[in-house]
């Protein structure tokens, strides 16, 4: 499987699958430009750098909160080893796991940084050869996955979210889902409620029950 990630979340539930019996060859850690993940899998160095704004900018993350999760099973659920890496991280800005935990790492994951060329390349391509528009992020994971053939990619938003850039790649934007086709033409609508459960459950309550009206 590719899957487009900045935040180490949904490869992470990847990787848990894995470990409850699902039979996973590979997980391709797809990432822009912002690839402190991808450096992990190549070098075993978790270093923080400056945030690039990029087309994928769920992926513009340099600290990615889900890694530590991975960190507790890499380091055989020692949780004190965990504390020591983010705690030497918190302070030299870097880790580096040892060459036998690497060894691990590389077992299972194999990792790409895809530039923002390659990206607009991708969806471009895609629409081109399948009529198909991908969004930025799942053009990260489609176009690392090219490098793996039989490869699964993981798709992540509609391309209607990024009307720039798939107006970059493909000369117009994606329409949205018919569903949400007027929406934000509609009426803002807000109540304020006052901090009391008692009084949020029951507005819900009266709204639940005028809907069966």
């Amino acid at each position: 499987f590719s899957v487009p990630t900045g935040n180490f979340g949904d490869i992470f539930a990847g990787y848990v699958a894995l470990r409850m019996g699902l039979p996973i060859e590979r997980l391709v850690l797809a990432t822009n430009r912002n690839d402190i993940l991808s450096r992990f899998v190549n070098s075993g160095v978790y270093q923080a750098r400056e945030v690039h704004h990029t087309i994928s900018p769920s992926m513009d993350i340099q600290i990615s909160s889900n890694f530590e999760r991975y960190l507790y099973y890499l380091m055989d659920q020692r949780t004190d080893k965990v504390r020591e890496l983010m705690e030497r991280m918190g302070r030299e800005g870097q880790i580096t796991i040892p060459g036998e935990k690497l060894s691990e790492v590389t077992a299972l994951f194999h990792a790409e940084a895809v530039s923002e060329e390659e990206t607009l390349e991708q969806i471009a391509a895609s629409y081109r050869e399948h009529g198909y528009i991908l969004d930025p992020h799942t053009a990260v994971g489609v176009r690392a996955a090219s490098r793996f053939p039989g490869t699964v990619c993981l798709a992540t938003a509609h391309p209607a979210k990024f009307g720039e850039a798939v107006k970059r790649a493909i000369g117009c934007e994606a329409s949205p889902p018919p569903s949400l086709q007027g929406l934000l033409e509609r009426e803002t609508r807000c109540q304020i409620l006052a901090a009391d459960v008692g009084v949020i459950k029951r507005y819900m309550q009266s709204k639940l029950d005028g809907q069966h009206e």
